[in-house]
């Protein structure tokens, strides 16, 4: 018996999440009461019980009884009953944004401000998030995105640490992104801007890729790179870190950042062992 508990944020993708578990052959239910949690665990585990894959959402919609979470978890654990606990979160932003966009009002602030429900969800869910199996930050992930992360976990069975991994290109010219974690400049480079039949096109481009990928300091600044992450993100693991965005510059972010943000992102793919996203932020920029 696989038994999940679908928490986290509002707005941060349960329904979804819930909706994806259920095409991959899970028995969902959403929003059952949490002072029920503990019997509806006892009913499934049953010996003879024809559920093999069960997937419970929870969420602050239980209100003040959803506190007692820890505590039920703990009992639990006591009775032998293994949970996993699959933790959906977003940043501030995307929360707000997604709010107003639905015209939703936030659970915990009905007649008040979304953004002072979503600061008091983060409060109320630490504890929850500490305890969690896996974490997915939905801020940036397309839905295909968030369905490979959950087919990863649940289907592949692969080894899922809580880590995503975000790989941007972008042109200097527009300014380094402000979340970047890791920045890498690669206009050390021959710039396709400069060759006529490639000046229109981008890194996504076949004829770009190849004349970009045809210098040998390329290849090696692909695998010095790659080297260098399979060194830091399993400490970047160990030390709790959630998030990381490895940003890979060149002058306008369409040909040589674009280029080598594919190739990372396709060494890391292959590693597996993280949650994985590819953003190229200036490739319909202007510009060389």
């Amino acid at each position: 018996m696989r038994f999940v508990i679908v928490t986290g944020m509002s707005g941060g993708g349960k329904s979804t999440t819930l909706k994806m578990l259920e095409d991959m052959g899970f028995y969902c239910v959403d929003n059952l009461p949490v002072s029920l949690l503990e019997k509806f665990a006892e009913l499934i585990t049953q010996p003879g019980t024809e559920l093999t894959k069960v997937a419970l959402g929870l969420d602050v919609r239980s209100g003040q009884p959803f506190m007692e979470l820890p505590h039920i978890l703990d009992n639990l654990s006591e009775k032998n009953i293994n949970v996993d606990i699959l933790y959906l979160e977003a940043s501030e932003r995307a929360l707000i944004r997604r709010y107003k966009e639905t015209r939703r009002m936030h659970p915990l602030s009905p007649e008040g401000r979304v953004e002072d429900g979503v600061a008091k969800e983060i409060e109320m869910l630490k504890g929850i998030r500490n305890r969690a199996t896996y974490v997915i930050d939905t801020t940036n992930l397309l839905t295909r995105e968030l369905k490979a992360q959950l087919d990863t976990i649940f289907i592949k069975d692969k080894a899922y640490n809580n880590l995503m991994v975000s790989v941007m290109s972008f042109g200097f010219k527009h300014g380094i992104p402000v979340d970047a974690d890791l920045v890498f400049d690669v206009r050390f480079l021959p710039n396709p801007f400069y060759v006529e039949e490639l000046k229109t096109k981008t890194g996504l481009d076949a004829e770009v890729r190849d004349y970009v990928m045809q210098f040998p300091e390329a290849g090696e600044f692909l695998d010095r790179i790659t080297s260098l992450l399979e060194f830091l993100i399993p400490n970047y693991i160990k030390e709790g870190k959630y998030s990381l965005v490895v940003a890979i510059g060149c002058t306008g972010g369409k040909h040589r950042s674009v280029t080598l943000a594919e190739g990372l992102y396709k060494k890391l793919e292959e590693a597996g062992g993280c949650g994985l996203k590819l953003y190229h932020r200036d490739v319909t920029a202007a510009g060389k």
